[in-house]
């Protein structure tokens, strides 16, 4: 397990922990370009929107952590490996039992069809992964973590390194300069996540 007291220095300080899939070793990830997700310019599918008005999903906050950060660290369709090592896992169980990470579940007839997960920190949420089991149940997940955060006041939502899904779902990359400013901004701001 990480020491609970770097990890959070590290963050403050724009770092994020990722563990090497070949060999296990942890690593501290400051990328130069970083991604983040525009709160107020956030706009969810026309397919997300059109769930969310039918419920065929119920989503949840903190009611199986443990169930979406092993969602996430399982093997995906095409790639095997996996950058959340047990280590990972079992310091953000710490980091959620101290309430300060964070899982959004979606549920679709009694089962976990997906989610995300991430850490608090003043106005900065800091997602750190999700996964599906069904179509679009991680984007319902964000979708909700996002009205969450629009109604509690953050100001950053940082999705760490883009992607092609990641961008099509509305991230942007920045600058790491300017997200340390967004990120300053961001702790200053006296809020809570629950």
């Amino acid at each position: 397990m990480l020491s609970i007291p770097t990890l959070l220095k590290a963050y403050r300080e724009g770092f994020f922990p990722m563990s090497d899939p070949d060999d296990g070793e942890l690593y501290w990830c400051r990328p130069h370009m970083r991604a983040v997700f525009p709160l107020e310019q956030f706009t969810p599918s026309r397919d997300v929107r059109r769930l969310e008005r039918k419920g065929v999903f119920r989503l949840t906050l903190n009611h199986d952590f443990s169930g979406v950060i092993r969602g996430c660290a399982a093997p995906r369709k095409g790639d095997p490996e996996t950058w959340i090592s047990e280590p990972i896992i079992a310091t953000y169980l710490h980091l959620h039992k101290l309430g300060v990470a964070h899982s959004v579940e979606c549920w679709h007839e009694g089962e976990l069809a997906g989610g995300l997960y991430g850490m608090s920190m003043a106005g900065a949420f800091f997602g750190e992964s999700m996964f599906s089991r069904r179509s679009y149940a991680s984007q319902l997940a964000l979708s909700f973590l996002v009205r969450r955060l629009r109604l509690k006041g953050f100001r950053l939502l940082d999705a760490q390194i883009i992607n092609p899904h990641l961008k099509r779902l509305g991230a942007v990359e920045i600058s790491h300069e300017e997200y340390m400013v967004q990120l300053a901004r961001a702790l200053e701001k006296k809020t809570v996540f629950l």
